[in-house]
C-alpha cells in the first residue's frame, strides 16, 4: 500500500486497555490465577459455567483498580455495580462474562504523554473491573479448535482512554506510559508477549478541522508496542485510500497479521447493546467509603513522572539518562539501592546505561534476573574511582561477577589487577625505562612532548599493568622536566 499524506486528514484514536492483575487468585474464584501452568488445571466448577455455582469477590480486584484509578488522577465511584456482558464464544461456558458497564468504578481520568516536541494530556474515560475468558488455540490440533480455561476468572482491568489521540507515535507512547504506572503500581507485570497487557484500537479518520467524528474500525490483535504503532499506522493510510477513491470506512473488527503487516476483517464491530449488558444479580454493589480510599493511597509508590523529577534534582542526571532509568521501576529500584552503597549517582548511572543495559539486551533478561547486585556494582564502581584498578580491570571484573557472588575487591585481588599507587615502587621502574631509552628522554627535552605516552607506555608494560597510569604520568613527567 502507498503511503497518503495526512495533510489532508486527522486521525483520531482511543484506545481500550486491558490488564491482567497480579492477585494470587482469580477474581470471583478461589483458585490460581498464575501464568503458564497446564491446560484446564486452574479451574473450579464457577470457571467451567457450572450451573448453582456462585462468584465471590476477590477483595484485590477492588483494590488494585482503585490504585490504577487514584494513580491516573480518575474520580472514584462511591457505588458501583457489577453487569453481565452476554456473549457466545466456546472459551466463555457460562456465556456471559462478569465486567462493568454503566457504573465504572474509576471515571475521568488523565494521563501525560511526552514526545520529542510537545507534551499532552490524554483523557481516561473509565476504568473498570471484569473477568477474562478462556483461550481457544487453533495450532495444536489440524481439525479442531482446542480450549483452555486457566484463564477464565482472572482479573482484570479495562482502561479506556478519551478519542484523544492523533498519531500512532502518541498511541505507542500512552500504550507504554500505561505499562510503566501499572508497573510502578505492582498491580500487572505489563508483558504484551504473555497477554497480561493487551490493546485494541478504535481508528477514525476525517478532515482536517471537522468536529464530527468518522466511521471507527476496531483493530485487535495487536501482541507488541510496535505492532500497535504499525496497524494503526497500517489502519489510518487504509482508511485515507480508501476514502480517495470514493469508498467509505465501514465500522467492523480487524485482526492484524504481524507477519503480513497487514488487517483482516474479523467480524463487523459490536456495539454495547449487541451484549445485553444487565445487572450481576449475584454480586453485591461496591461500595467505596473514605476509609478505604485513604488506606489504597498510602499504600500508593512513587510514581514514574515524580521519580525522574526526583533523580535529575537531586541525583544530578540528565532528563534523558533519568528517563531510561525510570521507565521501568525495578531499573530505578536498582540504581537506588546502588547508590545506597555508594553516592555516586552519576558514574553508577553511567555503568547501568551501558554495561548493564548490554547485558541484559544481549541476554533478553529482565533486570530482576541480572546476577550482579547492586551491592557489588557499586563496589566495582568504587574501586574504580579510587583508581585501585584500570578501565580495563573494571570490564574483566565486572564480566567476572556475572557468573560470581565474590565481591570486586576479592576478585581484584585474586585476578591480581590492583593497581599499584605506591610511588617507592615505580620509580625505579621509571628510572630503568629512562635509562634503557637515552635518545627518546634527549627528544622529549628537546620540545618532542608527545613522547610522554611513550614512557608511560613502557612503564605500564613493566609493571605488568599494575601501575597506576595517573600516578605514571605524574612520575614521569616530573623525572622528564627534571623537576624533582
Amino acid at each position: 500500500m502507498s503511503t497518503i499524506s495526512n495533510v489532508k486528514y486527522e486521525a483520531v484514536i482511543g484506545l481500550e486497555v486491558h490488564a491482567q492483575l497480579l492477585t494470587k487468585s482469580k477474581a470471583f474464584a478461589a483458585v490460581s490465577s498464575e501464568y503458564g501452568g497446564a491446560p484446564n488445571r486452574q479451574v473450579t466448577p464457577l470457571c467451567l459455567g457450572h450451573p448453582g455455582t456462585l462468584p465471590v469477590l476477590n477483595e484485590n480486584l477492588v483494590r488494585y483498580t482503585i490504585k490504577m484509578g487514584l494513580a491516573t488522577g480518575c474520580k472514584i465511584s462511591e457505588k458501583s455495580i457489577f453487569a453481565r456482558k452476554n456473549y457466545f464464544y466456546p472459551d466463555l461456558p457460562k456465556g456471559y462474562q462478569i465486567s462493568q458497564y454503566d457504573t465504572p468504578i474509576c471515571y475521568e481520568g488523565s494521563i501525560e504523554i511526552e514526545l520529542e516536541d510537545y507534551v499532552k494530556e490524554i483523557g481516561i474515560t473509565r476504568i473498570h473491573m471484569e473477568e477474562d475468558a478462556g483461550k481457544s488455540i487453533h495450532d495444536q490440533d489440524p481439525y479442531h479448535t482446542l480450549v483452555d480455561l486457566n484463564r477464565a476468572g482472572t482479573p482484570l482491568i479495562e482502561i479506556v482512554s478519551e478519542p484523544d489521540l492523533r498519531t500512532p507515535r502518541e498511541a505507542y507512547e500512552y500504550l507504554k506510559k500505561i505499562r510503566q504506572i501499572v508497573q510502578y503500581l505492582d498491580v500487572c507485570d505489563g508483558n504484551m508477549e504473555e497477554g497480561s497487557l493487551r490493546c485494541d484500537a478504535n481508528v477514525s479518520i476525517r478532515p482536517r478541522g471537522q468536529k464530527e467524528l468518522g466511521t471507527r474500525t476496531e483493530l485487535k490483535n495487536m501482541n507488541s508496542f510496535r505492532n500497535v504503532e504499525r496497524a494503526i499506522t497500517f489502519e489510518i493510510e487504509r482508511q485515507i485510500e480508501l476514502v480517495e477513491n470514493g469508498g467509505k470506512v465501514i465500522q467492523q473488527t480487524l485482526l492484524w497479521d504481524p507477519n503480513k503487516l497487514e488487517t483482516r476483517q474479523m467480524r463487523s464491530k459490536e456495539e454495547a447493546h449487541d451484549y445485553r449488558y444487565f445487572p450481576e444479580p449475584d454480586l453485591p454493589p461496591i461500595i467505596v467509603n473514605e476509609s478505604l480510599l485513604e488506606d489504597i493511597q498510602s499504600e500508593l509508590p512513587e510514581l514514574p513522572d515524580k521519580r525522574l523529577l526526583r533523580f535529575v534534582e537531586q541525583s544530578g542526571l540528565s532528563r534523558d539518562e533519568a528517563a531510561i532509568l525510570t521507565d521501568n521501576r525495578y531499573l530505578a529500584d536498582y540504581f537506588e539501592e546502588a547508590i545506597g552503597f555508594l553516592n555516586e549517582p552519576k558514574a553508577i548511572s553511567n555503568v547501568i546505561l551501558t554495561e548493564v543495559l548490554r547485558v541484559l539486551n544481549e541476554k533478553s533478561i529482565h533486570i530482576n534476573e541480572f546476577t550482579i547486585t547492586p551491592k557489588q556494582l557499586s563496589g566495582l564502581i568504587q574501586l574504580k574511582l579510587e583508581d585501585k584498578i584500570n578501565s580495563s580491570a573494571m570490564q574483566t571484573i565486572f564480566n567476572e561477577l556475572l557468573e560470581s557472588d565474590k565481591e570486586p575487591i576479592e576478585l581484584a585481588a585474586v585476578m591480581n589487577l590492583i593497581q599499584v599507587s605506591d610511588s617507592g615502587f615505580l620509580e625505579p621502574i621509571i628510572d630503568e625505562v629512562m635509562e634503557s631509552n637515552p635518545d627518546e628522554v634527549k627528544r622529549y627535552r628537546e620540545g618532542k612532548k608527545a613522547l610522554i605516552s611513550f614512557f608511560i607506555g613502557q612503564v605500564m608494560k613493566q609493571s605488568k599493568g599494575k601501575a597506576n597510569p595517573k600516578l605514571v604520568r605524574e612520575m614521569v613527567a616530573v623525572k622528564l622536566d627534571g623537576t624533582e
